[in-house]
């Protein structure tokens, strides 16, 4: 892998991670929510700190070239994301089901208390 190729790859990780770091020092996404792009943004460093050993991995799983095996890591990368975001999103439409739901038995018990 070029030597230029492999810098940018650092850069563009680096900056990602102060991103992500910021966001969380924010308050915007919890420590929780952002492992899944910690995790990524790691993939993505030690792919690009040791190169020979991303090409042995390419030759294994028998790409033909290495850029095939990235774009496909990457791929994998953001399906992986996705699914995650998924599984949170569930969560979190469970959780806003309940809460109506407890609100609503709130609100029942409420106007029936006014009533008497």
């Amino acid at each position: 892998m070029p030597t230029k190729l492999i810098l940018e790859i650092l850069i563009f990780s680096i900056l990602l991670l102060f991103i992500i770091l910021y966001i969380v020092r924010k308050g915007r996404i919890t420590i929780k929510y952002s492992l899944v792009w910690l995790f990524s943004i790691l993939i993505i460093l030690i792919s690009a700190i040791i190169p020979n050993f991303m090409m042995s991995i390419s030759n294994f799983l028998g790409f033909q070239t290495m850029s095939n095996m990235i774009f496909s890591l990457l791929i994998a990368l953001l399906i992986f994301i996705c699914i995650s975001l998924t599984i949170i999103v569930s969560g979190q439409k469970e959780k806003i089901k309940l809460l109506i739901q407890e609100v609503s038995i709130l609100k029942r018990k409420i106007e029936e208390n006014e009533k008497k």
